[in-house]
């Protein structure tokens, strides 16, 4: 397929014209990739704060703290690669994005500054804190949806793309409520785990029912995407995608069902098979936009900055990205498994 492209476009797959916004769209994906997986079950845990009581909301925020600053990252990271790396697209995209954006940042900053003063507040003060951060919470997961169901239809806004971006809104809210309740089950034990459960098996459907939704609308409104999917040859992998999401799916339903009536062991299982549906649907994402960044108007190499620009970024991605990773993997490795509170010091009178 590469080498097709080349073709297309009249050059040779080793001019780095061609493979240098192959490279950085590809780093492009991996960064939200990791800001979906990795920032979820930030954005999830703080989704799930407004249902849980008040005495154990301190609980779940402090599971968060090793992680909060990390998670930042990822956004900045994506919008800053994408602004240097794909300018001509920056206008043609974000200008169309303005709504869901506004409302990202704004989540975005009421996240930061709600759990940064929580910490620093006196204790009468920390509830209207906690409350900022669930709402931030709220807001950005809303406005992914919203972005999300916004690339689907293509930028269109007639009322009834309008209202499906509003239910991919709501899908997305239960998407990243299913990803942090997961997540809990696996960190917490007690009375928040009897309550990840119950909230993991309140959202299991409506997420399933926006990922059918973003992938039937996404194939039906746009006629490039049909037609790469049903090609000669693909109904094999689209029948091996969709019984796959369908069994993680009853997998992951058959188990918080289980552990509602009869366990509440410690499993990282959930949350795994909820990290396998957000890599599936990425994935279809990117087969489905592939090589356009505006979809059947702008391809990588048109929005890609010149050669001389992308060049300066990949020296510095090759600097950077090896300290990111060790990093990141040494922020990121005790997210797995039972949190236990420290033990207080012994008191010495």
């Amino acid at each position: 397929m590469i080498s097709y492209l080349a073709v297309l476009l009249g050059v040779s797959a080793q001019d780095p014209s061609f493979w240098m916004p192959l490279v950085l769209i590809g780093l492009l994906f991996g960064i939200i990739v990791a800001g979906a997986v990795l920032g979820g079950f930030d954005i999830g845990v703080g989704c799930l704060l407004p249902f849980a009581p008040a005495e154990l909301r301190a609980r779940m925020l402090s599971l968060l703290g090793p992680w909060r600053d990390a998670n930042e990252f990822w956004l900045f990271l994506g919008m800053g690669l994408f602004a240097t790396a794909f300018p001509n697209a920056w206008g043609a995209v974000m200008g169309r994005l303005y709504l869901p954006l506004c409302l990202l940042a704004l989540g975005v900053l009421l996240r930061s500054v709600s759990f940064e003063l929580r910490l620093r507040s006196p204790l009468p003060m920390q509830a209207l804190w906690i409350r900022g951060f669930a709402l931030g919470s709220l807001m950005v997961a809303f406005a992914h949806g919203l972005l999300l169901g916004e690339l689907v239809v293509n930028y269109q806004t007639r009322s009834g793309y309008a209202w499906f971006s509003i239910f991919i809104g709501a899908c997305a809210l239960a998407a990243y409520s299913l990803l942090g309740a997961c997540w809990l089950i696996m960190r917490e034990s007690g009375e928040l785990r009897v309550r990840a459960v119950i909230w993991g098996r309140r959202a299991v459907r409506w997420t399933a029912a926006g990922t059918v939704g973003i992938s039937v609308v996404l194939v039906f409104a746009n006629a490039g995407v049909f037609l790469k999917w049903t090609a000669p040859g693909m109904w094999r992998v689209m029948a091996s995608l969709w019984g796959g999401m369908f069994l993680i799916f009853v997998a992951l339903e058959m188990r918080l069902q289980r552990m509602v009536n009869r366990s509440y062991r410690t499993t990282a299982l959930p949350f795994v098979l909820v990290l396998l549906i957000f890599l599936i649907v990425l994935g279809g994402l990117a087969y489905s936009f592939f090589p356009f960044l505006v979809l059947d108007d702008m391809t990588i190499w048109d929005a890609a900055a010149p050669v001389s620009t992308l060049r300066l970024i990949l020296s510095a991605a090759v600097v950077a990205l090896p300290v990111a990773i060790i990093f990141n993997g040494w922020v990121y490795w005790r997210m797995f498994g039972l949190s236990r509170p420290p033990a207080p010091p012994p008191f010495k009178p």
